[in-house]
């Protein structure tokens, strides 16, 4: 299956990470070489790929905030559940992984990826159906983050199972009365968070899989954050942690 991925940024970072097939690049008329259009250009000489100028407009239908800059590659290249535990291992630190239960909104799944990356977490699991799927919309809101992740399409609960036979502590975010604060708890090992769906949270078999619960303490007027922000802070938090 083949997708456009449009925009400098997105472009740059698949054509950086080279872990899709790339079949062309197509530039927009008179698109002046600046910003991170010249890297882009020098990369798709080094991989012989076909360069191609086309009208404007014709990229319009390609996808939005195009840049003038769209790219035809294949599919995102899921990891096997294996991949990410055999990542993990071969770093000199704990386990450090993600998993999200149903989160269903491409922005909200393309900013827990962003910080993802940018926390160094080993690896992502999502599941195959009923959850927003790495698109290019998701790569496009990413800035291309997620071409550095391995993220695997598995049963959360199943994952999360493998992750405890590897002393890997799986940690749920949820406002449950019994849940702890992040200073009560270990994140400086090895650690798999949890972020449930952006309306019903947790499903109730994966909290009930999970070693602890977790609660980010809130200051202000308001009761709680939205998945993205929530999973972001505990990201961090987790990351901080670590002490790296």
């Amino acid at each position: 299956m083949r997708e456009w991925i449009t925009g400098r940024n997105p472009v740059y970072e698949v054509l950086r990470a080279r872990r899709r097939q790339i079949f062309r690049l197509v530039l927009a008329q008179g698109n002046r070489p600046e910003g991170q259009v010249p890297q882009i250009l020098q990369m798709a000489r080094e991989r012989r790929l076909r360069v191609e100028e086309a009208p404007r407009d014709r990229l319009d239908n390609l996808g939005i905030n195009h840049q003038g800059v769209a790219l035809e590659t294949s599919g995102y290249p899921y990891a096997a559940l294996e991949d990410l535990i055999a990542n993990a291992q071969s770093k000199i630190e704990p386990p450090f992984f993600l998993l999200l239960d149903l989160i269903q909104d491409p922005q909200n799944l393309a900013t827990l990826l962003r910080t993802a990356e940018a926390m160094g977490i080993h690896g992502v699991v999502i599941p195959a159906s009923k959850a927003a799927q790495v698109t290019p919309a998701v790569v496009h809101s990413s800035s291309g983050a997620c071409e550095h992740l391995l993220i695997a399409q598995y049963n959360l609960v199943q994952a999360m199972e493998r992750f405890k036979r590897l002393d890997v502590w799986v940690y749920g975010l949820d406002e449950d009365q019994r849940s702890r604060t992040p200073d009560q708890l270990r994140l400086d090992s090895g650690c798999a968070l949890v972020v449930g769906n952006e309306g019903s949270g947790l499903r109730e078999l994966v909290r009930k899989r999970c070693d602890q619960l977790m609660k980010l303490p809130m200051f202000g007027q308001i009761e709680s954050l939205n998945a993205a922000a929530a999973g972001s802070i505990a990201l961090y938090l987790a990351r901080q942690a670590r002490g790296k």
